[in-house]
C-alpha cells in the first residue's frame, strides 16, 4: 500500500469517527478503489439549502494529497458557485488555494460552507450569480425550490433573504491588516477560503495557540482551528 493509500484510508476513518461532530460523510464508490469517493452532507441551517442531502463526486489523481481532489455536486443545487448543469464548482480551495496539509473532510467543509456563502462575484453559473445580484428574493426563492425537488430538503414557509439582499451590492474594500493580529495573511486565507469570516478564524487560531510564524499547519493542528471554527458557527 502506498503512502497516498495510507493517508487516504486514515482520513476515511477518521470521518467515521467524527461524522456525528462534523457531519461531513465519505465513503468509497466503489470496494477496493481508493479513486472515486462519494461524500455528502446536510444543507446548513439557514439558508435556503437547510436540511437537504447533497451528494459530492469526490476523484482522487494520482498526486494526492499534493494535487486537490476534484469534486462536483452530483445532487443538483441552483447556487452562483456550482454549474446547475454539470455540478462542477468553482473553489480556490479545490484549486490554486489548495494545501497538502488539507484533507478530504476540509475540503467537503469548505463545499458545505459555500453553501452559507455565496460569491456571485467570481461565479461558475452565470445566470445564477445574475440572478442573486439583480434578484436576490427571487435567488432565494428558486435555491429553495431546487433543494426541496432535487435534495429532499424540508419546505420552508419563511425564507430569511436578507442575507442575500446584501450580497446584491457588495462593498468590499481593502483589509485592515491589523485585523491579522499579527498572523500570516497565507495561514488565514487557508480559512477564509472556506468560508470562514477573517475575525473567526483570527480568534480560533489565538484560541488553538497557533505560532503567528507559520503560514501553513499540519493536518491535526489545521483539524483543531477548523473544529473550533465549526464550534462557534453552531
Amino acid at each position: 500500500m502506498t503512502s497516498r493509500d495510507r493517508r487516504i484510508m486514515k482520513e476515511l476513518q477518521d470521518l467515521t469517527e467524527d461524522k456525528d461532530t462534523s457531519g461531513i460523510h465519505a465513503a468509497l464508490e466503489h470496494e477496493g478503489s481508493l479513486s472515486t469517493l462519494m461524500g455528502w452532507f446536510y444543507g446548513p441551517p439557514n439558508t435556503p439549502y437547510a436540511g437537504g442531502k447533497y451528494v459530492i463526486r469526490i476523484q482522487l489523481p494520482t498526486e494526492y494529497p499534493f494535487k486537490p481532489p476534484k469534486m462536483k455536486f452530483e445532487t443538483r443545487i441552483w447556487h452562483p458557485n456550482v454549474s446547475s448543469q454539470t455540478g462542477v464548482i468553482c473553489l480556490d480551495t479545490l484549486n490554486k488555494n489548495w494545501s497538502p496539509v488539507q484533507t478530504i473532510k476540509t475540503a467537503l467543509l469548505s463545499v458545505r460552507m459555500l453553501l452559507e456563502n455565496p460569491n456571485p462575484t467570481d461565479p461558475q453559473d452565470g445566470e445564477v450569480a445574475s440572478m442573486l445580484l439583480n434578484q436576490p428574493e427571487r435567488f432565494v426563492e428558486m435555491a429553495h425550490e431546487w433543494a426541496v425537488r432535487h435534495a429532499g430538503a424540508p419546505r420552508q414557509a419563511n425564507l430569511d433573504k436578507s442575507r442575500y439582499r446584501s450580497l446584491a451590492n457588495p462593498t468590499d474594500g481593502p483589509v485592515d491588516a491589523s485585523r491579522y493580529h499579527g498572523y500570516r495573511p497565507e495561514l488565514v486565507e487557508q480559512f477564509t477560503s472556506m468560508g470562514f469570516s477573517l475575525d473567526s478564524v483570527v480568534e480560533a487560531l489565538e484560541y488553538c495557540r497557533v505560532d503567528h510564524l507559520l503560514t501553513s499547519l499540519p493536518p491535526a493542528r489545521m483539524s483543531d482551528v477548523t473544529t473550533r471554527l465549526l464550534g462557534e458557527q453552531q
